[in-house]
């Protein structure tokens, strides 16, 4: 009887070796080598073709039709704005994050909205039962006149189902619990995820289908299975937020119809998940009167203004060296602007503990934060608050410049619509600049300009 071969395949990136590895040499990941079966013989496969019948061939691009179909509006607006207007027919769309954060919460109250009057929407559920299914539906009070369950994992007897309910839309909870029969790996490993990957993204772009696929996330936040898995989908999104915290933000990081820029932000409720129309008044609805170390900024993610209060704690050190702590802001761009505090503006911070963060838990890297940075460190260290109804946009430069940033406009006029009365930004975008009537508007050139008008 001839030994069956097997290879060590990488679970992390999908690299192949003879022999087991303690260490990925591709990726570097340690104990992710696991043992898999090589398959004896190479399967033939049909040319692609879709549920009608229809067989792909070559056509000249000049004479490709272009049918521009609408995308399909969700009611929620949140979920339409990271899909860049809507969901794009035919699209293959991932969508990762933590246990628990509300992904099947979100895809199974999206699919009954879409069974409404958008089309069939299959629900198939490697991970729970359709009684289960059922009843979580009950409170999350979704109720699809056209909303088929489906619990199963062999994707041969899925796509038999696709062929013969031909649904516009189908979920797929979750990829690494779907098998391919051909496969003699295990369910989830790299082989796995890879070959249901392909044949969802077959099905999708041949019959116009879209679908929504739910992925595990690893311990450091990455979704399990190899990388390709994400360059096969159309769009990635990642759903973020604590489970202590009843917010949740869904970001787009790769997105082939719309930008990657944009966030959503829902809470997560009895009833499920509502979208927040206005995240600004939710970051800021805690904040102090006359607090220390605080300054409020107008960040920008994608095309929509929040205004986030920004928290530093300045003590003096007792240990050799000064620590460096932040939440939601870059520890390497903190130091960055406490060098140029002590440099350009005299502020004796290097025998001083910096705490930093930004309130909410929401993550800022934008440069126009620094100037709002800035300000809460110099207010944190001079035990003296900002005036409550003030704000701050502005990129510093290493010589202690105030650097212009985009879309200044758009920024003042959210500051102005939350009630603030002053907005501190670079002189250079003063030029051209309309300004509403209920807010005033300070330009400064340098740091040292922005603290002497800030505390004065």
């Amino acid at each position: 009887m001839a030994k069956t071969k097997t290879q060590f395949v990488c679970q992390n990136c999908g690299y192949n070796s003879p022999r087991f590895l303690g260490r990925c040499p591709n990726c570097g990941a340690w104990n992710q080598m696991v043992e898999e079966k090589v398959p004896t013989k190479v399967e033939t496969t049909n040319a692609q073709t879709n549920l009608v019948g229809q067989v792909a061939k070559p056509e000249l691009m000049a004479k490709v039709s272009i049918e521009k179909e609408p995308r399909v509006h969700t009611q929620l607006g949140e979920l339409n704005r990271v899909l860049g207007g809507g969901i794009v027919p035919g699209s293959l769309v991932l969508i990762g994050g933590d246990p628990g954060i509300g992904k099947s919460t979100l895809l199974l109250q999206v699919s009954g909205q879409l069974s409404q009057d958008k089309g069939k929407v299959l629900y198939v559920s490697g991970e729970e039962s359709a009684s289960q299914i059922k009843m979580r539906a009950g409170r999350l009070g979704v109720a699809g006149k056209q909303l088929y369950l489906y619990p199963e994992t062999d994707m041969g007897s899925i796509r038999h189902q696709i062929e013969q309910l031909k649904p516009d839309y189908v979920v797929i909870d979750s990829v690494q619990t779907m098998q391919e029969p051909d496969l003699s790996s295990a369910i989830g490993s790299v082989a796995q995820v890879r070959e249901v990957t392909a044949s969802l993204m077959k099905i999708a772009k041949q019959n116009q289908i879209t679908i929504f696929i739910v992925g595990h996330v690893t311990k450091g936040g990455a979704i399990a299975g190899p990388k390709i898995l994400e360059h096969m989908v159309d769009t990635v999104l990642y759903f973020e937020g604590d489970q202590q915290r009843t917010y949740r933000i869904l970001r787009a990081v790769k997105n082939r119809f719309g930008s990657t820029n944009e966030i959503g932000i829902f809470e997560m409720r009895a009833g499920g998940l509502h979208e927040v129309a206005n995240p600004s008044e939710i970051f800021l609805e805690e904040r102090l009167t006359g607090a220390t170390g605080s300054a409020v900024v107008v960040s920008l993610e994608g095309t929509r203004p929040i205004l986030v209060e920004i928290q530093a704690l300045i003590t003096p050190t007792v240990f050799g060296n000064a620590q460096r702590t932040t939440t939601g802001i870059d520890r390497n761009r903190a130091a960055l602007i406490m060098a140029v505090l002590e440099k350009r503006a005299n502020l004796m911070l290097q025998n001083q503990d910096a705490y930093l963060k930004a309130a909410g838990g929401v993550k800022l890297d934008e440069p126009a934060i620094d100037l709002a940075v800035a300000v809460s460190i110099a207010s944190s260290y001079r035990d003296k608050g900002t005036q409550a109804t003030d704000c701050f946009v502005g990129e510093i430069g290493l010589t202690g410049e105030v650097r212009s940033v985009n879309r200044i406009e758009q920024r003042i006029n959210e500051a102005a619509k939350l009630g603030f009365k002053r907005v501190f930004i670079p002189h250079n975008n003063l030029k051209g600049l309309e300004i509403p009537k209920t807010i005033k508007v300070v330009g400064v050139t340098t740091i040292a300009e922005a603290l002497q008008k800030a505390f004065n």
